[in-house]
Parts: C-alpha cells; sequence; structure tokens
C-alpha cells in the first residue's frame, strides 16, 4: 500500500488536494481531523489522553489499511508541538513492517494566501484553525515545527495550480496518472 502523506500548514489546501487526489486515483481519504474531531468531543486539545489516542487512532489506521491491502491511502496533516516527532518514525515503521511505503508530499503557499484561506467557509465543517490571530499567536510561538518531517519526495505551492492540477501532480510523481 502506499501512504501518501501530505503535510503543510493550517489552510494550505490539504483536504481539498487530497479530495481530488482520492477522485484521481481512487485511494481513501483519512484527514486527520476525523481522529481531531473524534477525540476533541471527549479530551481538550494536546492533553495527554488526546495526544496519545489521536497517534493511536492514526497509526492504527495505517496499520489496518496496509493489512486490508488497500492500493492507497491519503493522509493529511499538519506538524504542530502537540504531535510527538516519533510519531513520523512510527508511521514509517508501522507501515513498511505491514508491507507499504510513505511517500512524503509537502503543500505550501505564501502566508498572504495563507491568510485568506484560514477562514474560509469549508474550514468550519471540521474543528479547523480559523483565526489569523490565532494563527498568528501560534505560529510567533512556533507551535507549527516542522523540524522532525522528513524530506518530501514533492513540494507543491497550492498558490501556483488548482486543486485538480496538484493532485494530478502528486498522482503523476506517484506513478498514478
Amino acid at each position: 500500500m502506499k501512504l501518501i502523506f501530505l503535510y503543510g500548514l493550517p489552510a494550505v489546501g490539504k483536504l481539498t488536494v487530497a479530495k481530488e487526489l482520492a477522485s484521481a486515483t481512487s485511494f481513501k481519504l483519512f484527514h486527520n481531523h476525523l481522529a481531531v474531531d473524534l477525540l476533541l468531543s471527549v479530551f481538550d486539545f494536546g492533553t495527554p489522553p488526546f495526544v496519545e489516542l489521536r497517534e493511536q487512532i492514526w497509526l492504527s489506521v495505517f496499520d489496518r489499511a496496509c493489512r486490508a491491502q488497500l492500493p492507497g491511502l491519503i493522509f493529511t496533516f499538519a506538524p504542530e508541538t502537540t504531535v510527538r516527532p516519533a510519531f513520523i518514525q512510527n508511521t514509517l515503521d508501522t507501515v513498511s513492517n505491514a508491507g507499504g511505503e510513505v511517500h512524503f508530499i509537502e503543500l505550501l503557499c505564501p502566508l498572504p494566501e495563507l491568510m485568506k484561506r484560514l477562514d474560509a467557509p469549508s474550514r468550519h465543517q471540521h474543528q479547523k484553525l480559523t483565526s489569523i490571530e490565532l494563527f498568528e499567536q501560534l505560529s510567533a510561538a512556533g507551535s507549527f515545527d516542522a523540524s522532525y518531517m522528513p524530506h518530501p519526495s514533492l513540494s507543491i505551492d497550492t498558490s501556483l495550480l488548482s486543486p485538480t492540477q496538484a493532485a494530478a501532480k502528486i498522482a503523476q510523481s506517484l506513478g498514478n496518472a
């Protein structure tokens, strides 16, 4: 199984591109807010039970998807300080031990464009960050540290391509075009 690990800051278009990629490849989409929103109904963001269970859910889904021999799974992820850096190695180990491979794809866009996107109506569907003020506070505090992320096999500036074009570029890089 191919785990397509799309990552980037909030509002760069991860879920939008992931939906297009799922449509183009027939890979299943497991976006991070499925687990995050579930856990927020019980635990506060960043608390030890939230962090531990979120990681367990993510890794369990990756493992089961590999063992079910899905051709591919698309995962969206926003690096931030409540995610333990070991999560990345645990992901690589879990997927490779089950016979799969992980492809890290970075999505980015210029900060002014990101700021315009933060309060988009589609972001309110899930419990996503929508406040420019909070984004700026978190950013200044180093909350979006991505230093533990491996070098991506592909980086895409989502301000330069439509979601469909970005998805096509990802699919092509993976040999699924």
